[in-house]
């Protein structure tokens, strides 16, 4: 990436965490001088020099920049460790206030009768990370977890695993060897097996073939399974929970091959 190409994905990050574009190309411009007037940055921005002062006024106000009352006046960006920090705190308190105010929103529903047995798309690695971390959260009785690609094993999900009820059973299933290897060092209370699944193993797969990401299995009830798409490497997912003991017991014993049958819903 060159210089030209970091400083835009920067300006681009900038305005997606909420500063106008002036603003975040002030900033940006700043953080390649140790000071520097409304004249300068005008002039390495191209941002127009009476809305350099609007803008400085703005990062001021937010605790990005720093300004020296002198003539001409000089501003300088703060630390790139402070700056971030500050804007991670901004970030999560909008998040937060996000989270409260949807949370007081009544909810409108027509229907009084709960619907089951539905199948919903999901799309990306975030959703699909929050909605694995949440499943094995909330399970009381079993997780059954088959990961298709090593970069599946984050330190997230390792700390979720690890981190997994008492009394819970815990099976994680690998594609490979070397990633089972890894999951028992990393979640050494996990019973980790290999998929039987020829379908599953890439050796037979080509590189324009969807490979496999996750299959999840939370309380014999609710089923997550996402592929990862050859070209972008973008992961989607199917979603669904309130299934049928005909459904669970497939799914199970596809996915764990048969490994605690005894738990397996009764008819």
């Amino acid at each position: 990436m060159t210089t030209n190409d970091s400083l835009e994905d920067a300006i681009e990050v900038l305005q997606q965490l909420g500063l106008k574009e002036y603003e975040a190309r002030c900033f940006v411009g700043l953080s390649r001088l140790h000071t520097g007037t409304a004249k300068q940055l005008s002039e390495m921005t191209e941002v127009p020099r009476t809305r350099v002062y609007d803008a400085i006024r703005v990062l001021e106000a937010q605790g990005l920049v720093e300004i020296h009352h002198s003539s001409p006046q000089q501003f300088r960006a703060v630390s790139l460790d402070e700056a971030t920090e500050t804007l991670r705190d901004q970030y999560e308190a909008r998040v937060e206030r996000l989270h409260d105010a949807l949370d007081t929103v009544e909810i409108v529903d027509e229907d009084e009768e709960t619907p089951v047995q539905q199948v919903w798309a999901m799309s990306g690695r975030d959703a699909n990370e929050n909605r694995t971390d949440q499943l094995i959260e909330k399970a009381s009785e079993e997780v059954v977890l088959v990961l298709g690609d090593e970069s599946l094993l984050t330190e997230d999900l390792v700390a979720r695993l690890n981190d997994i009820g008492d009394g819970v059973d815990l099976l994680v299933g690998a594609l490979t060897e070397s990633l089972q290897d890894q999951i028992q060092t990393a979640v050494p209370d996990a019973k980790t097996f290999i998929s039987g699944l020829e379908w599953l193993h890439g050796e037979s797969a080509t590189e324009d073939e969807t490979a496999i990401g996750r299959l999840l299995l939370a309380d014999r009830s609710t089923i997550l399974v996402s592929s990862i798409m050859p070209d972008s490497k973008k992961e989607q997912a199917v979603f669904g929970e309130g299934f049928g003991n005909g459904l669970v017991v497939i799914a199970r014993r596809l996915m764990a091959q048969g490994l605690l049958t005894a738990r397996d819903p009764k008819p």
